[in-house]
């Protein structure tokens, strides 16, 4: 098994993966270049070994792990592959499988092993909560370097794409329904029937309310990121034939809340609603 990893990047999700490849005893390595301030000190934090450059990142690992936002994921992989990266890459964003095939096609041209991964869950800091779904002729090489967990890595075939298709699918719903009541509380606040409907949810389903408060507000901070997601999972519907116009909504209601990006906390449901009304 590979004993140098690099992470691109340590921000919360990527951070959480590092941890569980140190678990798992390996060598730990990121790239500091036009990263942040924040992410800087994850990285101090977690022990990591610090290169000043991608070329260098790229010649010091033998696997790379590539976790960015959606629409930083394919100029991440040729930003790699003009490095001249000859090891094993693993792209474990939220893209649709038509970008992740694109990727790995390019990855394949330039003499680069490829696999293609979808995270399931939070940043996971106990067992059985975030799963890592791998898919491609080398993912057990890549679930090897995680398996002291807290991560969970399952293992779904060899064909690139499974992997990102059960992420998009797993997605449409879960983050699609966040989106989804985000848009109905905010309807319902500005026709003056909020209250009533929220009652109303909650005779049908005790809780409902409080569950679908706490979902958009867990969400808002991260969804700048999800803009993208949405549209990823809107070109995955269209690939199988299926409406892409729900989540394409998605991804409008997710872009009117980019306000709360890195926010210290979870904003009130009053503010997510009242940014989400304001049209433009």
């Amino acid at each position: 098994m590979t004993s140098r990893l690099g992470i691109l990047h340590p921000g919360e999700m990527g951070t959480a993966l590092a941890a569980s490849a140190l678990n798992s005893g390996l060598n730990l390595y990121w790239c500091q270049e036009g990263r942040s301030d924040a992410s800087r000190a994850r990285a101090n934090n977690l022990g990591l070994k610090t290169v000043d450059t991608l070329a260098e990142l790229c010649h010091s690992c033998e696997i790379l792990v590539s976790v960015c936002p959606p629409h930083a994921a394919a100029a991440q992989a040729d930003a790699v592959i003009a490095c001249g990266f000859q090891g094993l890459y693993a792209d474990v964003n939220a893209v649709s499988p038509a970008t992740v095939r694109q990727i790995g096609m390019r990855m394949a041209e330039a003499g680069i092993h490829f696999v293609d991964g979808g995270i399931i869950g939070l940043p996971p800091t106990q067992p059985g909560t975030t799963w890592l779904y791998l898919s491609g002729t080398e993912a057990a090489l890549v679930a090897a370097c995680f398996a002291g967990g807290p991560l969970e890595t399952s293992i779904l075939g060899d064909d690139i794409g499974q992997a990102s298709g059960l992420k998009m699918c797993f997605a449409a719903n879960s983050k699609g329904t966040a989106a989804l009541h985000t848009a109905i509380l905010g309807a319902a606040q500005a026709l003056g029937v909020r209250d009533a409907l929220e009652r109303q949810w909650d005779v049908y389903n005790p809780g409902f309310t409080a569950k679908s408060h706490a979902r958009i507000r867990q969400v808002a901070r991260k969804s700048w990121r999800f803009v993208g997601e949405m549209e990823e999972i809107a070109a995955t519907l269209d690939d199988c034939g299926m409406p892409p116009d729900f989540h394409l909504g998605a991804a409008k209601i997710y872009a009117r809340q980019e306000q709360f990006k890195d926010i210290g906390e979870d904003p009130p449901i009053e503010d997510i609603l009242a940014a989400v009304q304001a049209k433009g």
